[in-house]
């Protein structure tokens, strides 16, 4: 039989953990237990087994202040390969090597090692808002790799004077950098800028670091505090009601 399908650039890549597999999949060769988006499996051979991430009481009282929708996290253990894909968006890899933590949007996490550590927090001054979109984000740190997802392809800004993003469109940051809300109220700029939470609001980034900015402000679903929007997210429930409970 014979097929372009059948050349080297669609063969399985090779490795251990987390790999890319062409520019809209993840391979990871499990061996042990890893991360991932609960719904954002392919594919996968050998014996591995799926557990949605059950309940806390933490959970319950960021659940109350979310108001987007995803999907939960799910843990992958045994021994196999799992492939994974989010709406055939693009996707990255990130290596954390322990001396700085990342932030991410939510909406934009695919996968990552189960010896990072997490946790989520909401961006300062963003209390009071209507809308909670992009303002609560995913904090990573530890050494291991981590995939996100972009919809487009990003560009990676070197915060070297005062930057500004759409909360949706930020997708990561380093966790070292000051944020805060940027309120575009004057002269009718926010009906320009910030439309993805209808408030118009940027976030502001100052120190030294970098953010990641994606060319879309409508990431499908989330989770861990990631934004709303797209028909995962209408299927999956809150965003983290299924992740704690």
């Amino acid at each position: 039989m014979q097929s372009e399908l059948f050349a080297p650039s669609h063969a399985e890549v090779t490795g251990a953990g987390i790999q890319k597999q062409g520019g809209k999949m993840i391979k990871v060769a499990v061996n042990g237990e890893v991360m991932a988006r609960a719904g954002s499996m392919v594919a996968y051979q050998g014996e591995l087994h799926f557990q949605a991430l059950g309940a806390g009481g933490i959970g319950r009282a960021i659940q109350q202040r979310l108001t987007g929708e995803g999907v939960p996290l799910m843990k992958v253990s045994g021994r196999g390969d799992l492939f994974v894909a989010s709406g055939a968006a693009d996707v990255h890899t990130i290596d954390l090597d322990g001396t700085d933590g990342l932030t991410i949007n939510g909406a934009n996490v695919l996968a990552f090692d189960s010896s990072l550590r997490y946790d989520i927090r909401m961006v300062q001054g963003a209390a009071g808002f209507a809308s909670n979109a992009g303002l609560f984000n995913c904090v990573f740190t530890g050494r291991g790799r981590i995939a996100i997802t972009t919809h487009g392809t990003p560009v990676v800004l070197n915060v070297d004077q005062p930057t500004y993003a759409d909360p949706q469109a930020a997708v990561a940051w380093s966790s070292s950098l000051q944020t805060g809300i940027k309120r575009n109220d004057s002269f009718g700029l926010g009906r320009l800028m910030g439309r993805s939470t209808g408030e118009g609001m940027t976030l502001s980034f100052s120190g030294r670091g970098f953010v990641i900015v994606q060319p879309s402000e409508l990431p499908p679903g989330g989770f861990l505090g990631g934004t709303g929007g797209g028909q995962e997210a209408g299927q999956s429930g809150g965003v983290l009601g299924g992740l704690f409970g």
